[in-house]
């Protein structure tokens, strides 16, 4: 039998390697940061790009796509040409992808602190990137299916498929959410608005957890625990199952991010129903991966990289039990807008894609560098800090969540709020906070202590060089099914097929889901009294935007008795008809704002933009005293109205025409209102008798910042009106 040799390229999965640690570290610190600004809101004053709105995004972006991003593609390149017995498709392609993921994570790390965002959860990078990250991954799809076809392995196995899907998957999400129009740059707009971005969005963001945190690192785990504990998968059957259910179920499932909003109910019923359905796919999984490691306790319980991988599944397992609870309307009433989530979604981040990702470098560094690991002892120490640093961050967010849920609902006997300043129950999970920032110590120092083991590890071994393999070429086949070949077992010979059908799978309910949404109006009510935001209003919309501040309050006051009572009417799905992108929010660290406007003064506003804790005593916002002393650049408010009219929002020519004039009556109408404060004018013109003495130059407060932000805040919620009846006045049935 003839036998070909070639080389699996092991350089590229060094790189990514070395970049998972790196990146790792960052993101990692990143959410350290934000975790102690809960405790010192004020530590980065007065830094704009160091502010807690723009940081967030930096830290879950660099942490998803940065850190377990790079994990992905060092765990796919490596495992990809050993189960096909093939050098990737094209050494180009790697080379491409490797280069231009990193390019894509500097210019996240670049444009985010600079306020350069769609806010968009896991999807806030600009037009450009997206760009980018649609032309990289495309490359990196080229390449896997390039490979698949190539191979000399006649059947694929399960990890591949799951490599697979996650491909196609990724890319339809990516390129139908980030669907934006450009005005500038690094400015668009969603072209979708309200409630249908909202779809789409949520579509998106439950399906980036499902096929870029999850689908993968099945991949990974089928192909890494197998291998590490030298024992086969325990159930070939189970793993098919396991594959195209949990791809057809999971696609259908983002509107459970949605109860109880504005969506229509009969979107929100089909995520909870899918959601449930999803557990039965899940712990299938997790059941395949544990069982996996039947006859292989002894080295579990000695080798750390079975602990790791093993606390991994497990972590999976409860994630994926807990998502499925939360989508239930009665646990979701509770838990969503709290710290319940943040619990949640931690246990997944930390322990299956953490602890996964640091099992795999374990088993990888040495096998890549022909060497033993540097210390099992630092391995087992991490593994050990690692876990109690998860525990000590997931378990005081799941108190922190009750309570705030039970606080937030709390009635006197009279009918009014037991807690009815929202900052009453912001103070009293502030042990919490403390607790979760000494468990995400606790994590990092395993993860730096990880970081020392491998480099010491890398210097005791031998430079990265391509490996020798032979295999026998793949023999050609019938293209038909043989006598006695089950339909799957001829699929798994079939790369081409295989892709398809799951690209056909995904699409099934993304399509029942988000189509009638966005073509059937009647979905969504029309308000007759919503106008679109001033020229002003949409600019200082802009600010809100760039500042993050939809990172910690929502714009969604749900159908609850004690909502309605603490921030007024309920949102309605016509009120978001010009919301270019939503902004509904997906935590409450402080109170929803779809009904601040005209609740304060102008002057309330400013003073608690610079200085939050001389409105709100004990208040945990950080000061944005940039917003009150920088000038606004205006000058693009034209191109922004032109776009939204492109969008569907109906200013007029004479409206865009004027829009500066607009602007200006409406800044000096709040300059007034904040002159009425004699306290304010005092300080105004001694700061502008300061500037001329010193020869610099003043901004008049009519063109700052902070006056376009003040406009749209006081905008929020005035649209409508509701009679003592509850009913809505000017809605068209």
């Amino acid at each position: 039998m003839e036998v070909q040799q070639f080389y699996y390229d092991n350089k590229v999965v060094k790189n990514f390697l070395y970049a998972t640690m790196f990146w790792g570290i960052i993101g990692m610190s990143a959410g350290l940061l934000l975790a102690f600004m809960f405790l010192f809101p004020n530590v980065t004053d007065g830094i704009s790009w160091l502010s807690f709105g723009r940081l967030r995004p930096l830290h879950t972006n660099a942490v998803i796509f940065a850190f377990v991003g790079n994990a992905i593609f060092a765990g796919v390149y490596y495992s990809t040409q050993r189960l096909l017995k093939a050098r990737m498709f094209s050494d180009f392609l790697s080379k491409f992808n490797f280069w231009g993921w990193q390019l894509i994570i500097v210019a996240a790390a670049i444009t985010l602190p600079l306020g350069y965002t769609t806010s968009k959860e896991y999807a806030e990078l600009e037009w450009p990137i997206d760009i980018a990250i649609a032309l990289v991954w495309v490359a990196f799809g080229v390449n896997l299916i390039g490979t698949m076809i190539k191979r000399r392995q006649r059947h694929l196995y399960v990890a591949i498929w799951f490599y697979a899907g996650t491909f196609v998957t990724v890319a339809v999400l990516h390129i139908f959410n980030s669907l934006e129009l450009p005005v500038s740059a690094l400015k668009s707009y969603s072209v979708y608005a309200g409630v249908q971005d909202a779809l789409v969005q949520w579509w998106y963001g439950h399906n980036a957890v499902a096929f870029f945190l999850t689908t993968p690192f099945l991949g990974l785990m089928y192909y890494f625990v197998p291998k590490a504990a030298n024992r086969p998968v325990y159930s070939y059957k189970l793993s098919i199952v396991h594959f195209w259910s949990l791809i057809f179920i999971y696609i259908w499932a983002g509107p459970h991010h949605l109860l109880y909003s504005s969506l229509p109910d009969w979107a929100q019923n089909l995520g909870v129903a899918f959601s449930i359905m999803l557990i039965a796919p899940s712990w299938g999984g997790m059941i395949n991966g544990l069982l996996t490691l039947r006859g292989a306790w002894d080295k579990v319980r000695t080798d750390p990289t079975l602990k790791f991988m093993v606390v991994a599944i497990t972590g999976y397992g409860m994630a994926t039990f807990e998502g499925p609870m939360l989508s239930l309307k009665n646990v979701n009433a509770i838990a969503h807008f709290s710290d319940w989530i943040i619990a949640h979604v931690h246990v997944g981040a930390l322990a299956w894609n953490g602890f996964m990702t640091f099992g795999m470098i374990y088993w990888l560094a040495p096998k890549m560098f022909k060497t033993k690991l540097y210390s099992n002892g630092l391995a087992n120490f991490h593994f050990w800090i690692g876990t109690l640093g998860i525990i000590l961050y997931a378990l005081p967010m799941y108190v922190a969540g009750f309570l705030q849920a039970l606080m937030w609902k709390e009635f006197n006997p009279d009918g009014t709020l037991v807690y009815g300043n929202f900052l009453e129950t912001v103070t009293e999970i502030i042990p919490m906070y403390w607790m979760r920032a000494i468990g995400g110590s606790m994590y990092i120092i395993g993860a730096l202590v990880m970081v020392y083991n491998i480099i010491l590890t890398i210097k005791s071994g031998v430079k990265v060089e391509d490996e020798l393999a032979e295999a026998a070429p793949l023999t050609r086949v019938s293209k038909k099914r043989t006598a006695g070949e089950t339909f799957h077992t001829w699929l798994e010979r079939k790369p081409i097929q295989l892709t398809i059908l799951a690209t056909v799978a995904i699409l099934i309910g993304g399509i029942i889901q988000i189509i009638p949404t966005i073509m059937v109006k009647s979905n969504i009510p029309t308000i007759t009294s919503v106008k679109p935001y001033t020229p002003l209003e949409l600019e200082g919309r802009d600010l809100y935007i760039r500042e993050g501040c939809v990172g910690c309050h929502s714009q969604m006051v749900r159908p609850f008795r004690s909502e309605v009572e603490r921030y007024g009417e309920y949102a309605k799905a016509g009120e978001f008809v010009y919301d270019h992108p939503f902004l509904w929010g997906s935590k409450r660290t402080g109170p929803d704002l779809l009904r601040v406007g005209g609740k304060y003064s102008d002057n309330w506003h400013l003073n608690h933009m610079y200085d939050p804790q001389s409105t709100s005593s004990g208040s945990i916002m950080p000061a944005y005293q940039w917003l009150v002393r920088d000038k606004h650049d205006r000058s693009n408010i034209q191109a922004k109205m032109e776009a939204m009219v492109s969008l569907g929002v109906p200013y007029t020519e004479e409206e865009i025409t004027l829009a500066n004039i607009s602007m200006d009556k409406q800044a000096e109408k709040i300059e007034k209102n904040l002159y009425a404060d004699p306290d304010f004018a005092k300080n105004y013109e001694a700061d502008k008798k300061y500037a001329s003495e010193n020869g610099e130059d003043f901004v008049e407060m009519r063109d700052r910042e902070i006056v376009s932000l003040i406009a749209y805040l006081q905008r929020l919620g005035t649209d409508i009106k509701v009679k003592e009846t509850g009913e809505l006045i000017s809605e068209n049935k």
